[in-house]
């Protein structure tokens, strides 16, 4: 009996190092939360601020790995400058939220500034945004040497990259990717797709009489978007061929 016992206190011995090295065997992996936005694009702003905030409740963050990606519809010019679709103080906004990203990497960090200043530039109190490090307890100085300098623009640049590296290409923002598949214009239906995607025990939010008090329905013909400047004019050429059959249909 006592080697027995030996042997199986040494069995379960073995199994805790196991799971301390490789965590549980049972346990499975985050789903990957991809969010590529910019600053300025009013409906980036609103689901930042209205739509993200859903995975802090009821035990969805547990189960996701969110990462912000801020460039959107940014271009490329010459000497590895760039121009914002909403302008410069839209290049100056993802260079303060990228700043953020990179000084705070924990999301419970760098998350909540970035929903206060989308916050702030959403009802157009544009140079109300330095009140965030206020209101938070967070010190400015790292994110304002970050931005006033050449390493915001580097980062900036980084993020270019990383979203021009989409496949598929992005079409417009936000543009919302999980576990690698884009979610197109259902993007305010992620929580349903990063329930579907999780593979172990589904927290609350993922319970039906939960999901649905969060679940978001598109609303028929309207695309909450900012499109590309390439998606923007396929997408006239195509509302205009639209219009011109439309009007020879009822000239026939």
């Amino acid at each position: 009996m006592g080697l027995i016992l030996r042997r199986c206190l040494t069995l379960l011995a073995y199994l805790a190092m196991i799971q301390v090295c490789f965590g549980s065997l049972n346990s499975a992996g985050k789903v990957q939360l991809d969010f590529y936005y910019e600053s300025l694009c009013p409906y980036c702003a609103k689901f930042i601020i209205n739509e993200l905030p859903i995975i802090f409740q009821n035990g969805l963050i547990d189960i996701v790995d969110l990462r912000l990606f801020p460039w959107g519809n940014a271009r490329l010019t010459s000497n590895n400058s760039f121009t914002c679709q909403h302008g410069p103080t839209e290049c100056l906004f993802n260079s303060i939220e990228a700043c953020a990203i990179d000084t705070w990497p924990n999301l419970d960090k760098h998350f909540p500034f970035i929903s206060c200043v989308e916050n702030q530039v959403s009802e157009g109190n544009y140079t109300q945004w330095k009140t965030c490090f206020k209101e938070l307890g967070l010190n400015p100085k790292a994110v304002t040497s970050c931005y006033k300098g050449e390493y915001g623009k580097k980062l900036q640049l980084k993020y270019g990259a990383l979203t021009a590296a989409l496949e598929p290409p992005h079409q417009y923002v936000p543009w919302v990717v999980v576990d690698g598949e884009p979610l197109l214009e259902d993007y305010e239906n992620f929580v349903s797709y990063i329930c579907k995607a999780y593979q172990g025990t589904p927290p609350s939010a993922c319970k039906k009489e939960s999901f649905e008090s969060v679940s978001r329905k598109r609303t028929a013909h309207v695309a909450r978007v900012c499109y590309t400047e390439q998606t923007a004019k396929a997408q006239f050429l195509v509302n205009l061929w639209s219009s011109i059959t439309s009007w020879l249909d009822h000239m026939i």
